[in-house]
């Protein structure tokens, strides 16, 4: 019975289905990991400009006493971000000084229009994409680690 089963290569259609069945387990733990890499992969872009832009708010504090007047368009000028950052991503800076910086994707960012990161300056410590939120690929949305 079993010799009806092999094919013209030697394999039983058993053998096959054991491999097809493993593989199949192995992609389904393997591809959400992979869209965590990528999205965290993705956010170090916006972490990197928050931290330039903190730098240049720094600058300037430490230069006048104040961030009152100096606006956001300002800051980029002097951070000199590159092109795709500026395209991938829209910037916002709450605070006087500076509490909180904000960045948000455009529709041009790889991974989606709308994600956020953003940095805490009371906390010392960034969130958002890729950080501490991650897209749940079976619902579209997100969800927090």
């Amino acid at each position: 019975m079993l010799s009806k089963l092999k094919n013209q290569k030697g394999f039983t259609l058993i053998e096959i289905l054991v491999v097809v069945i493993i593989v199949a387990i192995l992609a389904a733990l393997a591809v959400p990991r992979y869209l965590r890499y990528v999205e965290k992969s993705r956010s170090t872009e916006a972490q990197t400009a928050i931290s330039t832009l903190r730098k240049v708010y720094d600058v300037q504090l430490q230069t006048t006493g104040t961030t009152e007047g100096f606006t956001k368009e300002q800051a980029l000028k002097e951070a000199r971000l590159g092109e795709a950052t500026v395209r991938n991503w829209q910037f916002e800076v709450t605070g006087n000084p500076p509490t909180k910086y904000i960045a948000t994707s455009t529709a041009d960012f790889p991974g989606g229009e709308g994600k956020q990161v953003w940095y805490d300056v009371k906390e010392a410590k960034f969130h958002g994409y890729g950080i501490d939120t991650w897209t749940n690929p079976e619902s579209g949305g997100t969800e927090t680690d």
